[in-house]
Parts: C-alpha cells; structure tokens; sequence
C-alpha cells in the first residue's frame, strides 16, 4: 500500500469492533504460539526520556506461520499526566503485510494495550478458575481497574466486586461506576478473595501474601519500572505464571526483586505442557508482551478492513 493512503484507526473505531471473547481467545492463541517458539520477539527496549519520569518504548512481534501478525508497538508512559487529561500510556501500533511487507495500517494503541491486559488476566482465569461466582478483589483505580472488571465479568460471574484504591477520594467513585464495594484498607479487600488484581503503578508492594487466601489466583499487572513492586516477597512464594520468562526476568519488578521461581509461562499451561498443581495459590505476574498488542491490532484491523478471519497470532 502506498503510504500516503496508509489508513490510520483510531480509538472510537477500535473500540466499535473490538470484543471480549474474541480478544481472549486471541491473546490466548498468542501466548500459545509464543511459548511453542513460534513468535519471533525480542523484549521490550525501552529508553528514558530525558528531564522527564517517562519512558518510550519499542514492541516488534512477528507471528507464527506464513499467515502470522506482523507489527510495531511504540509506547510512550509519562508518569507526569497522572490527573492530568493526557493518558499516561500513548501508542501507536504499525501492522504489516507478512506476505510483503507493505504497511497495512497504523493504529491508536491505548485502547488495545488496555484491553488486551485485561484480556490476559482473563484468559488464565478462564483457564484456572471453576465456573463457581467469585468474589473479586481489585487494587487500583485506574483504567486497569475498569478494564479487569469487564473482562473478568466475560468470563465468570462475579459475585462480589471489591475495590481498594490508595486515594478513597479518587476510588471510591470508580467503585460506584463498577458496582464494586470500596475498601478502605487493601488487606480487608483482598482477604477471602477468590480473584485478587493488582493494578497500580506502586514501586512498593500493595499485597502482602498473607492477605491471600489458599487457592486463589492473583494478577498483577502493574508496572512501574522494571524494580516496582507490587506484590511482597511472600505473595511472590506460590506459583508464578508469566507471559515470558526473558521479559519477566529483565523486566518484572516483582519477579527480579523476590527472586522467586517461575513455573511456567502462560502459554504452556495453555498448551497443556506445564500443569499447575490442583489448589495451588497462582501468581500471574504480567509485563505485557509485543505479540499480545499485535495479534489484537491484527484482530480489531480484519474486522474493520471487512470481517476478514483474524490472522493467527
């Protein structure tokens, strides 16, 4: 395609085409291609922007097969637009033609790099998780908060919905919004949890793994900074899944600062080569992954390029 018809599709017409189910069966089938070494990936390489509390950050992924994703993510997080009405997150994601290489597109990526975050968390309480309503517990208030509510209620019946945000101020309304009930202390929220997300940009952690109960399964998906905590040492103890072991070990806070064992990737206990043992408590420690924003851009392209079949992650 000539560059100067490259369409570009912005936030509204992603949005439009872009459903629950389908994107975690996506994000699913990625994590599954990924960890079969069939995704041609290198981690995330991230630079700081000078004078700011802000990175820009480059995510190429090439999906398996010759009908594979082929795409860019760039990122920019800028700490500084908390409160602000600038996003904190901005991206923009170029998707390519595997057969030649030709630009397909270029798309606003704020709304996928949400969207499909939440979509893995669910996909591995999907897998996970019995069928049974959960009690939920969400730490944070961001879109993050929002967005795990959403995903979480396209695969399980959510029986209680709880949040703790570090601001009740600022929380205390998103609760409201997410027919959540709010909790003033974190502990309070997470105890007896079924489902506990953390979803802060905390350099500390938010979650002490006494807090949590045996069997649960935990999703933290915050990140600030490849030395930001969000869960303790003792959270971090039980069994940890992640997207990849690379990028977990270069860049999860959680996973460098605890030391901790990794169990598995995703894709594997998708794949049905790692089996996690029966009433273990799971830690899904989450960095994001460039095949995860590729596959999703591929998704939400085919449905507004004509309902297309989606492409293979």
């Amino acid at each position: 395609m000539s560059l100067d018809r490259l369409p570009f599709i912005g936030e509204a017409e992603i949005a439009a085409v872009l459903r629950w189910p389908d994107l975690i069966d996506a994000i699913e089938a990625a994590m599954i291609a990924f960890s079969a070494g069939q995704v041609v990936q290198p981690v995330r390489q991230m630079n700081p922007v000078p004078g700011k509390d802000a990175i820009m950050a480059a995510m190429p992924a090439i999906g398996a097969g010759s009908d594979g994703a082929m795409g860019v993510k760039v990122v920019t997080l800028f700490h500084g637009n908390a409160g602000t009405g600038v996003p904190t997150h901005q991206a923009v994601i170029l998707l390519f033609d595997r057969a030649d290489g030709s630009p397909l597109a270029v798309l606003d990526g704020r709304l996928i790099t949400e969207m499909r975050t939440a979509a893995g968390t669910a996909a591995i309480v999907r897998k996970l998780t019995s069928e049974e309503p959960k009690t939920v517990a969400i730490l944070g208030n961001g879109v993050q908060a929002r967005a795990h509510a959403a995903a979480l209620r396209a695969v399980r019946e959510i029986a209680e919905l709880r949040l703790w945000a570090r601001n009740p101020a600022h929380g205390r309304p998103v609760a409201g919004d997410l027919g959540a009930v709010f909790h003033a202390d974190a502990a309070e929220a997470a105890r007896e949890a079924d489902i506990v997300v953390c979803a802060t940009s905390a350099t500390t952690p938010v979650l002490n793994g006494a807090w949590v109960r045996d069997g649960a399964l935990v999703a933290s998906v915050g990140w600030n900074g490849a030395d930001g905590r969000e869960l303790d040492d003792a959270a971090m103890a039980h069994t940890v899944l992640v997207e990849s072991r690379d990028a977990a070990r270069d860049q999860a806070g959680d996973v460098r600062g605890s030391g901790c064992k990794i169990f598995a990737e995703v894709g594997e206990v998708y794949a049905g080569n790692a089996a996690v043992p029966a009433g273990a408590t799971v830690v899904y420690d989450s960095v994001g992954i460039a095949i995860q924003d590729v596959a999703a851009a591929r998704l939400a392209y085919d449905r507004i390029a004509g309902g297309a079949p989606a492409q293979r992650p």
